[in-house]
């Protein structure tokens, strides 16, 4: 089973997601390192998510502060990231 790592972002998400789209090529363009967790691919990984966010949206993104964000604006994103001083 799918878990988090503690210093690293973890993204919960699909190839078909818009918003999963979206956030990983925010990451991408940012040079932001992550895992990303395909839940096509790994379907048991929803659970995961799931347990997580208590919700079934995605994406979910786990922060190495261990808070995440489901479905979160690119601004969202941004603002996390400089609170983590990644950017």
């Amino acid at each position: 089973m799918t878990s988090t790592a503690p210093d690293t972002i973890t993204m919960f998400g699909a190839d078909w997601c818009r918003d999963c789209i979206r956030t990983k090529k925010q990451f991408d363009d940012l040079g932001i390192e992550y895992t990303y967790v395909n839940l096509v691919d790994e379907p048991a990984a929803a659970d995961v998510a799931k347990e997580l966010s208590g919700r079934t949206n995605i994406p979910v993104v786990v922060y190495p502060d261990a808070t995440h964000h489901v479905e979160p604006s690119d601004d969202d994103v941004a603002t996390k990231l400089r609170e983590l001083s990644l950017i």
